[in-house]
């Protein structure tokens, strides 16, 4: 169970205020979105339980539970760069994960590396003695989260559909972190081939207003 200060410290962390950055990427959703692949709430629904249960999202929960349990996360941090499909997605990850470990050393007064965005979660949050689960579920919920944001900027979904969509996709999130919790790296797997190439699209598309 989390303590109220750590509730808000993962509140704070991982709340839409927190600078890192995260509303300048669409992890290759704008790309999806031009090509008509995405379209409507429903074929945004589905894209984002793939890349939560197949993708980015499963394998950043084993990452950031892998880095939990680590003094040293540097050989995890090494496997979350490898790991990244695109010039775009490396850079998603690094960037993030570079202004976090930058902003939580300066509220926190600690000397921290810049790494990879889950495996600079799971570190932090191992050193503020936060439980993993609800860790992992809050930071699937920001990153889905982060993605229905960009969604209503390129495309007709309102406010109250995202809230709707956000709420469909909770239990996803609990269930994910429950079974990653239990899991190791021997576990990573993607199979989200198709968002992987829009990624790599998005490097040349114009116009654009995303960074991924």
């Amino acid at each position: 169970m989390l303590t109220d200060a750590q509730a808000l410290t993962l509140a704070r962390w991982l709340s839409p205020g927190y600078p890192v950055g995260a509303f300048a990427y669409s992890h290759g959703l704008e790309r999806m979105i031009a090509d008509g692949r995405v379209r409507d709430r429903a074929s945004l629904e589905g894209w984002l339980r793939d890349v939560l249960e197949h993708g980015a999202g499963w394998n950043d929960a084993l990452l950031l539970a892998a880095a939990h349990r680590e003094a040293d996360p540097a050989g995890i941090d090494a496997t979350a760069r490898a790991l990244a499909a695109s010039a775009e997605r490396l850079a998603e990850t690094t960037r993030q994960g570079a202004a976090f470990a930058r902003t939580e050393s300066r509220v926190s007064d600690v000397s921290d590396t810049a790494r990879a965005h889950p495996v600079a979660i799971g570190h932090a949050a191992a050193r503020h003695g936060l439980p993993l689960r609800p860790v992992i579920a809050l930071y699937l919920q920001s990153f889905m989260a982060n993605l229905v944001s960009a969604a209503q900027r390129l495309m007709g979904l309102g406010q109250t559909e995202g809230q709707r969509l956000q709420a469909a996709l909770a239990p996803l999130c609990a269930d994910l972190a429950e079974r990653a919790e239990g899991a190791t790296l021997d576990d990573l797997s993607s199979t989200t081939f198709l968002g992987d190439i829009a990624a790599m699209r998005h490097e040349t598309q114009q116009p654009r207003i995303f960074a991924t």
